[in-house]
């Protein structure tokens, strides 16, 4: 009998949790940026390829890491029939991930060809800015070193411009909606990869080369 009384009280309590989350919705509309969310590899438009790759990485994850050298040989190899467009999504666990997707936007935004070298060059020093060896370092140290570190992909004397970025409300919109967006296609770690828009199974693992193989060239064939 208790528990037939309580059942009209939990779904009421349910109805109204149900009415606040889409009063909640549609107050905070994620803003639609002015073009799709993402670096596109070569530049242009990410349809062109016969295959689409989507990869969401956080520049500060060992797994993100471990998973760019073979899917950069892959695209190597397929490119242009197959297209590349990473979106950096900024893991909360990882200390610093927020600057440098930051970091990536800003880059960006003074010289589009730079976001993949400065994606490899976050890689290559990612051990110095995890959570451990940045423990006591400030944001104004962390920033510091990441356009230090953007300098080398954007070009040189470019340094001035990139740490002014990360006082521009824009480039943290942009970072925000990255995010977001990440989130709106259930995005829940990183590496994370969708190929023609459906996303690929574990995510968090490292594909190889010949796993890459076995995805593409059978989309390949039934394109021909």
């Amino acid at each position: 009998m208790e528990r037939a009384a309580g059942v009209p009280l939990v779904f009421f309590l349910l109805c109204c949790s149900s009415l606040l989350a889409s009063l909640n919705l549609s107050v905070a509309q994620t803003p639609i940026p002015a073009k799709y969310d993402g670096f596109v590899y070569g530049g242009g438009s990410l349809w062109k390829g016969l295959v689409i790759i989507e990869a969401f990485l956080d520049p500060m994850c060992p797994d993100s890491r471990d998973s760019w050298p073979s899917l950069k040989q892959t695209l190597k190899f397929y490119y242009p029939r197959v297209s590349l467009a990473v979106h950096p999504f900024a893991l909360p666990y990882h200390s610093n991930s927020y600057a440098s997707c930051r970091a990536l936007h800003i880059a960006n935004n003074l010289n589009a060809s730079s976001a993949y070298p400065l994606l490899d060059l976050f890689f290559k020093y990612q051990e110095k800015y995890y959570n451990e060896p940045t423990y006591n370092k400030s944001r104004a140290f962390i920033t510091d070193h990441f356009s230090k570190i953007a300098e080398k992909a954007v070009g040189r004397g470019s340094y001035s411009a990139i740490k002014s970025g990360f006082d521009d409300s824009k480039t943290d919109m942009a970072t925000r909606i990255s995010f977001k967006y990440g989130c709106s296609r259930g995005v829940m770690g990183t590496p994370y990869f969708f190929v023609n828009g459906i996303p690929l199974p574990d995510y968090g693992s490292a594909l190889n080369f010949h796993e890459w193989n076995r995805i593409i060239d059978p989309l390949l064939t039934e394109k021909k």
